[in-house]
């Protein structure tokens, strides 16, 4: 009783830090907290001050029961059999059979496109668009055509950008993808249908995650979702308590796997990629995990960017906020607006020197879409576009590398783009045995739970 007190006063200290998240975050779910917004602000201000965590509870509380605003026009439900009623009407599926061999190369290039597009970004997470420009231009990569490297960079620039050395730059990481959540939760999604099944539960993701998955490798909405689960709340209950990060990107970057297992089927994908998002997140945040992963199954057989991304529109509600936002860029590139004045507008909407808006799920999901129609089937002018556009870097790289991976296969991802070689795969396999050998402390200890 005495840890799980001491839990919940770490989780309420959080929510205190974070007060001023959670007022932005019921503000964008259409809560009336408009009056709330200097206190939840000061309160932010004031972690660490006595008093203060128990303040922000009940500002939690109050602001949680608010009313909605007049007018509110989403529908954003979390449950699967609702978001499926407000889908748009078309097709969740495909007819074509991939021939012998195929799908294992869409796969492959899938993940591999996976690992260098997560490459491509790492080293610039966290960097303004003003920062990555002034660097990229510095470095006579602008707009950015490849990797960035270490050897790019001078000791000015290092001084006048205050840029790490240290950092995973490309010609850095020796022979090994460098350790990343980005990948590590496609090698966890494996371990989960290969040990579960493909009907796996909300439950066994809390099995899967409190035993195999360290605590201190997950962040934001996941490591929310981890601490409750902790305590003994469940999924999808887990999703909601003292988490102001419920709609961030974390659920997207997990959709890949359940793409590539199921090639075509849409509606199949979606499903297995809310069972997982579900845990972590509510609304957009689990439409993030769905879009991405219809994406990648449609992308499997369909050479099309443009149905490409319908194919994940049709698997979200169409009135919630991410599918407007899409729709936004869709009919901005119909438009024949430059991809230069989209990120702007982008930027406009949603601000990258605020946490919420840098990392929400809805900005960052423009941008993938962006990058896919501007890059039209291109890899490396796909994933360059993602990363070049800022925010989340390394996600936004790695999902769009992802979903033109499938879409081309591994044959047409460049060469210089993972070296001519397959190191990083081979990196990956190493933690993806880990995660294997991981499994089998479970499995005993599920057999010995039967027998006493």
């Amino acid at each position: 009783m005495v840890k799980v007190k001491y839990m919940e006063d770490i989780a309420k200290k959080l929510m205190s830090e974070d007060l001023y998240i959670e007022w932005e975050q019921l503000r964008d779910e259409g809560k009336d907290v408009s009056r709330f917004e200097e206190i939840c602000r000061v309160v932010s201000e004031k972690t660490g001050t006595e008093g203060y965590a128990a303040l922000a509870e009940k500002l939690v509380f109050a602001m949680q029961n608010a009313n909605t605003v007049e007018g509110y026009p989403y529908e954003e439900p979390s449950e699967l059999e609702a978001i499926r009623a407000l889908r748009p009407e078309g097709k969740h599926s495909y007819e074509k059979t991939l021939k012998e061999g195929e799908l294992e190369e869409k796969i492959r290039g899938g993940w591999l496109g996976r690992i260098a597009g997560c490459l491509l970004g790492k080293p610039v997470e966290g960097f303004t668009r003003e920062k990555l420009v002034k660097l990229l231009k510095a470095t006579g990569n602008y707009p950015l055509s490849r990797y960035i490297y270490a050897s790019d960079l001078t000791p000015e620039l290092i001084k006048s950008l205050e840029l790490d050395p240290a950092a995973c730059w490309a010609d850095k990481i020796g022979n090994i993808a460098p350790l990343d959540d980005d990948t590590n939760y496609t090698a966890l999604a494996l371990r989960i249908v290969e040990y579960f099944g493909r009907d796996f539960t909300h439950q066994n993701i809390a099995d899967a995650w409190l035993g195999w998955l360290p605590p201190f490798g997950v962040y934001t909405a996941e490591r929310a979702a981890y601490r409750n689960m902790m305590l003994g709340i469940m999924p999808p209950k887990s999703a909601a308590f003292c988490n102001p990060y419920r709609e961030w990107i974390g659920a997207q970057i997990r959709a890949d796997l359940f793409g590539y297992i199921y090639p075509g089927n849409c509606e199949k994908a979606a499903e297995l990629a809310w069972r997982d998002a579900s845990v972590t997140h509510i609304k957009n945040g689990i439409y993030g995990e769905m879009f991405v992963s219809a994406m990648i199954s449609a992308a499997a057989v369909c050479g099309d960017i443009k149905e490409i991304i319908e194919s994940g529109l049709r698997e979200i509600p169409e009135r919630s906020r991410l599918a407007e936002n899409i729709r936004r860029v869709t009919e901005l590139h119909a438009e024949g607006i430059s991809h230069e004045d989209v990120i702007a507008e982008i930027h406009t909407l949603f601000d990258e020197k605020d946490r919420h808006g840098w990392c929400h799920v809805i900005p960052n999901a423009m941008i993938v879409t962006a990058a896919l129609l501007y890059g039209n089937g291109d890899y490396a002018r796909s994933v360059c576009l993602a990363v070049g556009a800022a925010f989340d870097t390394d996600c936004n790289g790695a999902t769009v590398g992802s979903i033109a991976g499938v879409m081309n296969g591994a044959k047409d991802i460049p060469r210089k783009a993972h070296h001519g070689d397959n190191r990083y795969e081979r990196s990956h396999r190493r933690r993806t045995r880990v995660a294997h050998d991981a499994s089998g402390v479970l499995r005993q200890k599920r057999k010995l739970n039967k027998t006493q």
